[in-house]
């Protein structure tokens, strides 16, 4: 029996989460913190993408299906009719604990640079036609574990295409032309934004680290160095954390919404040491404002559990941001985000609407060198 099933066998059945309250944060944020930069011209400070129209031309795609509170069941004593077995549903705080133990226990890994592999889903409502579509991004990057002034860092991308989000909006594809360039409304934005169905070259590039060494983004420029430095205690971790909150940010964040964004991006794929994966959903789970959502199903098909907590957007909308995690390993499978409020580049979808989601692949040291 894995620990979140010992967990969900000892629960009393009677016992409640407690209660949400939402916070405030851009939706974007996690994702800016773990994504190596694109070879550039003249060296700049590394800073997440705020803002929410980049984030649509950069693209991030998302599943339109709503993941609905799960509900699970103690197991059922061989007397005991499956109609009266009580239904129990695990607290964040169960699930951040399950995960931390088991996150502990994962292999380190050794290697030259810190892989990772993302797929980055959004959903665009087309200008003409009355329907929506799913745009998708392959992410590759490789980011050198040692520093100096010849280290380089690399990544590499290509659009993976758009298609109809839905069988529905297939057929108002259908009836529209099924036209290969489609253009989708982004407010904001002046003009609509073209898509094509079909996928787009592999591009790859390379750039120095930021400062001789800085590559991530927690709350200010951080090195692998400072990454692999962090605590392992979740308080010593949360006070170094609140301690870098606020540089170079547009939009203001509330403590629990900063943590958990911030946490977010640290567990999903930075080059954190084990103990400090752990340390970061101990800490989660004392936050007040974080609530589970059992048997999520990702956007690569992967199922999990997800801890979530509302935030609030720049121009006053609302997003659930969910961290989806696979509670065999307490490793990170997806960041997704769905509309509660809509506003602004969500001001054309349903409440309820998965409208960006960034799965993870891959993450881990190696040796193989990009090429």
């Amino acid at each position: 029996m894995n620990p979140i099933d010992e967990l969900r066998a000892a629960r009393p059945a009677d016992l409640e989460d407690r209660p949400i309250d939402p916070r405030t944060r851009a939706a974007e944020l996690s994702r800016a913190m773990s994504q190596p930069r694109p070879a550039r011209r003249r060296r700049r400070p590394a800073r997440p993408v705020w803002s929410l129209g980049l984030a649509a031309a950069a693209a991030a795609v998302t599943a339109v299906v709503v993941a609905m509170n799960g509900t699970a069941s103690t197991p059922r004593a061989p007397d005991q009719p499956a109609s009266t077995r009580p239904a129990v549903t695990l607290s964040a705080r169960e699930v951040l604990l399950a995960a931390a133990a088991r996150a502990e226990r994962q292999p380190e890994g050794k290697g030259e640079y810190w892989h990772t592999v993302s797929v980055r889903r959004t959903l665009f409502a087309a200008a003409k036609g009355g329907y929506r579509v799913l745009e998708q991004r392959r992410d590759e990057g490789w980011t050198p574990g040692a520093t100096g002034p010849d280290q380089k860092q690399w990544g590499r991308m290509r659009s993976l295409g758009v298609r109809p989000a839905t069988e529905e909006d297939r057929q108002a594809w259908e009836r529209a032309g099924s036209p290969a360039s489609i253009e989708v409304t982004v407010p904001g934005k002046p003009k609509p934004m073209i898509l094509k169905t079909s996928p787009g070259r592999t591009m790859t590039g390379r750039s120095p680290l930021t400062d001789g060494d800085k590559v991530f983004w927690l709350g200010r420029n951080v090195s692998v160095k400072d990454l692999r430095e962090l605590p392992g205690d979740p308080d010593r971790l949360k006070k170094r954390l609140l301690g870098w909150k606020g540089h170079a940010t547009d939009v203001p964040m509330a403590g629990d919404g900063w943590l958990f964004a911030v946490s977010a991006g640290l567990i999903m794929d930075m080059p954190a040491t084990p103990e400090v994966r752990g340390a970061a959903f101990r800490m989660l789970a004392e936050l007040g404002d974080v609530r589970v959502i059992e048997n999520v199903t990702d956007a690569e098909g992967r199922t999990g559990t997800a801890v979530a907590i509302n935030e609030q957007t720049a121009d006053g909308g609302v997003t659930e941001h969910r961290l989806i995690i696979d509670e065999a390993t307490g490793q990170a499978l997806a960041n997704e985000y769905v509309v509660v409020k809509p506003r602004g580049l969500q001001a054309a979808f349903e409440p309820g609407t998965m409208w960006n989601s960034i799965a993870v692949i891959k993450a881990g040291w190696t040796d193989e060198k990009p090429m």
